[in-house]
C-alpha cells in the first residue's frame, strides 16, 4: 500500500513541472489511477485514503456541493512534504485541480487564496459566512494580480456555483458583474 501512495505522490509532484496539455493529461491520468475507489454512501465522490485528515469534513462538504453542480470528484491524498491540490473535478471529460479554501471569517478570503499559490492554479472558495460581495470581488482581483499562474476562482455559496476566470476579473465591469452573480 505504501508503494502505491508513493507512486501517486510522485504523479502529483509532476504537476509542478508541467503546463498546458501535458498538465491536463497528467491530471486526468491521476484521476484514473486504480487507488481511487467510490466513497461508501456517496455518489460520484472518489477517494484514495486521507479520511483521517483534519480537514476531511470540509473536503467532504465541498465535494458534495461539487457533485450537486455536476462534477465527479476525486479527493486527493495529502503526501507529506508536498504541496498538492485537494481535488480533481471532472465534468464532460474535462479534469481540473482545485485547492479548497473554506471561508468562515469575514475578511479571510484573500489570505486563504494566497495560501493556495504553489498548490493549484484553481481555488475553490466554499463560503460558510456572509462575505460582502465588493470585498470578495476586490480580494479575487488581488489574488489574480498576486498569482500570475492562477486561472480560476470557483465559489460555492449555498446552492450557487460561480466561476471567475482571470479575464473576467480584469474587466472594467467586474465589480458590478460579480455583485449580480454573488448576491442574486
Amino acid at each position: 500500500m505504501e508503494e502505491q501512495s508513493n507512486d501517486i505522490a510522485q504523479e502529483l509532484a509532476l504537476l509542478h513541472s508541467l503546463n498546458g496539455g501535458d498538465y491536463s493529461r497528467q491530471v486526468e491520468f491521476i484521476a484514473q489511477r486504480s487507488e481511487f475507489h467510490p466513497l461508501v454512501g456517496e455518489n460520484r465522490i472518489f477517494v484514495c485514503g486521507g479520511d483521517n485528515d483534519s480537514d476531511y469534513g470540509n473536503l467532504l462538504n465541498a465535494a458534495r456541493k461539487a457533485v450537486f453542480h455536476g462534477y465527479n470528484v476525486y479527493i486527493l491524498p495529502n503526501p507529506k512534504g508536498l504541496r498538492t491540490p485537494d481535488f480533481i473535478f471532472e465534468r464532460k471529460g474535462i479534469y481540473r485541480v482545485y485547492d479548497l479554501k473554506t471561508i468562515i471569517g469575514k475578511n479571510s478570503a484573500i489570505n486563504r487564496m494566497r495560501e493556495s499559490i504553489g498548490q493549484a492554479n484553481r481555488v475553490l472558495l466554499n463560503m460558510r459566512s456572509n462575505y460582502k460581495a465588493k470585498v470578495l470581488a476586490l480580494d479575487i482581483q488581488s489574488y489574480f494580480q498576486t498569482s500570475p499562474e492562477a486561472l480560476e476562482v470557483l465559489i460555492f455559496k449555498g446552492r450557487k456555483h460561480i466561476s471567475i476566470k482571470r479575464n473576467m476579473a480584469k474587466s472594467r465591469q467586474f465589480l458590478s458583474t460579480f455583485r449580480k452573480l454573488y448576491e442574486r
